[in-house]
């Protein structure tokens, strides 16, 4: 029966998207004191968890399947993809955007499809990554969202630009540092124990608002790692 535990918690990841889009649709309405659109930060949050053990647990059971593989692309696409973009065109219309910032949300999810289809038939992104993997790009936009509900005086046309520069980014031919640690040596972590430092200080800061500065860190410490690469080779 081990075999079908990843595949579950896989599918646990796919139910908390679902549940996500659903609170997406009543960003503003309370439940039980609460606004939707942060039970979808929460479902969003559930489904990354889920994400990140299934793999795990296949790792410990020695359970690879390809049918595992293309569950995760799947239910990847839609907590990670359909999700936020439903999440913003939603906030976005509740603010009084124009319909075409609105439905400019959909390019999320369409970039997710393409960076996962390449996923998943690159080989080469064992250590890194090329583009923003999508639960990333999932994180940006609930910090983006989170602006946008709160009230923090977010210029929708700026949001919009931010739309397009997290689809753009996760289609990019830039290389990506991976965030798995294959050993805890400091010299071959640097960067990743600098974004652990600086998740903390954003998420203490800014709350659900730093995601979107620490995504917006990553990237730019990811391209200037690469550049970097670049220029020594």
């Amino acid at each position: 029966m081990k075999k079908y535990i990843p595949n579950t918690i896989t599918l646990l990841n796919l139910l908390s998207g679902c549940m996500a889009i659903y609170c997406a649709f009543r960003p503003l309405q309370y439940f039980g004191g609460t606004p939707g659109y942060m039970y979808a930060f929460y479902f969003i949050l559930l489904a990354a968890a889920a994400d990140f053990c299934d793999g795990l647990c296949a790792r410990l059971l020695g359970t690879y399947s390809d049918l595992g593989k293309q569950l995760d692309s799947l239910s990847d696409l839609v907590s990670f993809g359909v999700a936020p973009a439903m999440l913003l065109m939603n906030l976005f219309e509740a603010g009084g955007a124009p319909r075409w910032i609105c439905m400019l949300c959909l390019a999320i999810p369409v970039a997710g499809a393409l960076r996962l289809g390449r996923f998943n038939i690159d080989n080469s992104q064992a250590t890194i990554f090329r583009g923003l993997p999508i639960p990333a790009a999932a994180l940006f936009c609930i910090g983006l969202a989170a602006m946008t509900a709160e009230g923090r005086g977010v210029n929708l046309y700026a949001a919009a630009g931010c739309v397009i520069a997290i689809s753009l980014l996760m289609v990019a031919p830039v290389n990506m540092y991976s965030l798995k640690f294959k050993s805890l040596a400091p010299k071959d972590n640097i960067l990743r124990y600098l974004l652990v430092v600086i998740a903390v200080v954003c998420i203490s800061v800014w709350h659900w608002q730093g995601l979107f500065y620490l995504v917006a860190y990553y990237a730019v410490s990811a391209f200037a790692a690469d550049l970097a690469r670049t220029f020594r080779a």
